[in-house]
């Protein structure tokens, strides 16, 4: 059995099941070796290989070793004392006199066996000796040893002893390294500074074992963020892996994110920082809710070092406990500004509904033969009292992360069927109205009672209802998407495919669809009538849903051009500012009893 392999076997009665093997993680270190001769080299590899190494940086020129070993920092380096164009001795001296190198464990390997060579080897810093000819149980021993103490040794100095993770000298390091390797990368990096003030309240009320064991919770949600929760310290260690996460003191963490490309996307991190440790931990008879404090700090903004980025972090979090108002607190005054405005608009957009801040605009849907309205799309705008009217765009993402989309898409459809069946009632055209779902409401699974209920509570008849599904959202799960349409056919609705064209959905999966209209997405309508492979695509959807019985419609149509173009490639209907924008009821009114008078 391999010295850096142990089997796992059940004891009698279980000898039928196959032998499990565990890998050590001792095997995925980098093992660095300098000789001038290739034949040595490849002799030491093979020896390695058969015991289970499998990562090697080998030269057999001296002059690159100390480029090698800062670019790949090995775990460990077996070098040659005796060669021509610069001796080992002379790399021990530079390598132990160089700050990033001087912790490099180094078996030396030589012919030259005598005292007075073992000695000066030594002296100069050498972790082993081992002769040559190399023999290769020896070898792999001495590898095998030399890497474990390294191993200890790094934990012992690395490695918070309670939680596993790293401690604040390695963070350090890999802080800058991260920086460095951004510039290359690009995106931002994010350095959350995090206190956890539970951990310190229980030692000092409960006990030591309690805090600790807290402390070892959060450390694993923390893994788990970063992504590193499958790998074990000595891992880590071994592949040279740079931490994402470390404990900085006794109710003090620090965890790294990196590649983020907006200041919303920190944002959005940092309450998922927030929401993952605020979750309570049941420690025996203890239940615990922790209150986390985060300090963000922003690279390359707020700090281009370790130091820098790391007081940043630390005095944003201290700021922020001590004024006691916001569990998240930003160094930039751009994100914080940011933030406080978005976790205020998301509190005030809560109970919008309920305060009748929530406003219904219509746009109107235009057949092209006639230039008559024939039905409008329903489109939601938040009335705010300090911001005034808001468009989608400022809400809804935030919705979307407050899980509020399905309660405001309720409310849309609630109020657009009571309208438009006041308006029939009055004598006004029976026009249908087109309301968008989300794909909150299509997941819930209750789509089709939410509609009834509407429909019934309204008066409004079915076939005057038209439901908008986006085409990614179809694609998204098609069983249950198919399932739904039939439900919402049953009950006599129009369904409508929004953003055509966008989605790639099948020709095998429309056909099965029970749709009723195409909207050809504003991106294809943009560019006519100047671009043949738009004026191609929109000609192509045109054509595909006439065969399949369905009627179409183009959006976002703003020019003349762009209106003679879709009349002359057969188009049904339109929608866009060149008609109109969204209105409000009363001017919708207006114009329909304008077209009811024209009509005679």
């Amino acid at each position: 059995m391999k010295n850096d392999i142990w089997s796992v076997t059940q004891s009698s009665g279980f000898d039928e099941l196959p032998k499990q093997e565990i890998r050590s993680p001792l095997l995925d270190a980098k093992v660095m070796m300098v000789d001038d001769e290739p034949l040595m080299t490849d002799l030491i590899q093979t020896h390695l290989e058969d015991e289970g190494y499998t990562n090697f940086v080998v030269t057999n020129d001296p002059r690159r070793a100390i480029e090698l070993l800062r670019r790949e920092k090995p775990s460990v380096l077996l070098l040659d004392l005796l060669m021509p164009q610069l001796s080992g001795f002379e790399l021990l001296t530079a390598i132990r006199a160089d700050r990033e190198l001087r912790y490099t464990p180094v078996i030396v390997l030589t012919a030259a066996t005598g005292a007075d060579s073992k000695l000066r080897a030594l002296q100069l810093g050498a972790t082993d000796f081992l002769g040559k000819p190399v023999d290769a149980s020896e070898l792999v021993l001495r590898v095998r040893n030399t890497l474990a103490f390294q191993q200890y040794h790094d934990r012992q100095i690395n490695f918070d002893q309670v939680t596993g993770l790293p401690n604040e000298r390695l963070f350090e390091r890999s802080i800058d390294d991260m920086l460095a390797q951004q510039k290359s990368r690009g995106g931002l990096l994010a350095l959350f500074s995090i206190g956890i003030p539970e951990c310190q309240d229980l030692r000092e009320s409960i006990g030591r074992p309690t805090a600790n064991a807290l402390a070892a919770v959060l450390a694993k949600r923390l893994e788990r963020i970063s992504g590193l929760g499958s790998l074990s310290a000595a891992s880590l260690q071994a592949a040279n892996r740079l931490p994402h996460v470390a404990r900085l003191g006794e109710q003090h963490f620090g965890l790294l994110v990196e590649g983020l490309g907006s200041t919303t996307a920190v944002v959005a991190s940092a309450k998922a920082v927030l929401a993952t440790l605020s979750e309570p931990v049941t420690l025996g008879e203890h239940e615990i809710a922790p209150v986390p404090w985060l300090g963000v700090a922003v690279a390359p903004g707020d700090g281009d070092n370790a130091s820098a980025l790391r007081q940043s972090a630390d005095l944003a979090a201290t700021h922020g406990r001590r004024q006691g108002t916001a569990q998240i607190t930003f160094a930039s005054p751009e994100l914080n500004a940011h933030s406080y405005q978005r976790l205020t608009l998301g509190s005030q957009l809560r109970g919008a509904s309920q305060r009748g801040e929530m406003r219904l605009h219509y746009q109107p849907k235009v057949d092209i033969a006639s230039g008559r309205i024939v039905g409008i799309e329903a489109l939601v705008r938040w009335q705010h009292p300090d911001h005034g009217l808001l468009p989608p765009t400022r809400f809804i993402p935030l919705s979307e992360e407050l899980g509020l989309t399905a309660g405001i898409g309720e409310w849309v459809l609630e109020n657009a069927c009571r309208q438009v069946a006041s308006w029939t009632r009055a004598g006004i055209d029976a026009i249908g109205v087109a309301v968008n779902v989300s794909q909150l409401q299509v997941a819930s699974g209750d789509l089709g009672r939410v509609v009834r209920q509407a429909l019934f509570d309204s008066g409004l008849p079915a076939r005057q209802l038209v439901i908008e599904l986006t085409e990614s959202m179809l694609m998204d799960d098609v069983p249950q998407c198919l399932s739904l349409m039939h439900e919402l056919k049953a009950i006599g609705v129009t369904l409508s495919i929004d953003d055509f064209g966008t989605g790639y959905s099948s020709l095998a999966y429309l056909k099965k669809f029970p749709i009723d209209e195409l909207k050809i997405d504003r991106t294809f309508v943009a560019d006519l009538p100047g671009s043949p492979t738009d004026t191609a695509l929109v000609r192509t959807v045109i054509d595909l849903g006439h065969s399949l019985g369905m009627s179409v419609t183009a959006e976002g149509v703003e020019t003349p051009e762009q209106l003679a173009c879709l009349k002359q490639l057969g188009c049904d209907k339109y929608q866009g500012f060149l008609f109109a924008r969204p209105v409000l009821a009363n001017e919708l009114i207006e114009r329909l009893a304008a077209q009811r008078a024209a009509s005679g």
